[in-house]
């Protein structure tokens, strides 16, 4: 079984996947950065030099990959469970906990990143404010259709969202 964290940026995926693997002694793996890793670039610029939809199939592969392996916690890119194909796979390959978060502590977190920019590209030409509610909007249904369980991240800290996928995982 692996833990995969989905969610919108900033929700604290990568945060609450690294507390976790040492908390379980599971391996941690960003999707994100495996992306990066393996192209050699940060995300801003793979999307504007090769564009949303390869970074989308990268993702995917990426994806496959990891689902290979056991006993992992995988923060994975906000947008992967617009596939059907990605939420098929984390749900064949174990626990989809939805790391939710208010457009108030998103946009707070995506201000106070310092990896913003090479992280997190813009998804759409709006301004930020607009583009934050217009996205959550949009993925939240497919967030709780992929989910087995959602944690509320806005008014705990790392350890507190740890210890709560902990109880519902009954580890």
């Amino acid at each position: 079984m692996n833990i995969f964290l989905i969610g919108y940026r900033g929700s604290g995926k990568t945060s609450v996947g690294g507390s976790l693997s040492h908390i379980t002694g599971w391996s941690f793996v960003d999707t994100d950065l495996q992306i990066v890793k393996e192209l050699g670039m940060n995300i801003y610029d793979i999307v504007e030099k090769k564009g949303w939809d390869y970074f989308r199939k990268k993702e995917t592969a990426v994806l496959k990959s990891l689902c290979k392996h056991d006993k992992q916690i995988v923060a994975t890119g906000g947008g992967i469970v617009l596939n059907k194909e990605n939420t098929l796979n984390m749900k064949n390959n174990g626990k989809l906990v939805w790391l939710k978060a208010t457009f108030e502590t998103v946009k707070l977190r995506i201000m106070q990143d310092g990896k913003t920019k090479e992280y997190r590209p813009p998804l759409t030409s709006k301004e930020l404010d607009e583009e934050i509610k217009e996205t959550i909007l949009l993925r939240k249904p497919y967030y709780e259709e992929a989910m087995d369980f959602s944690i509320d991240t806005d008014k705990l800290d790392i350890d507190g969202v740890c210890k709560a996928v902990m109880t519902n995982l009954r580890f």
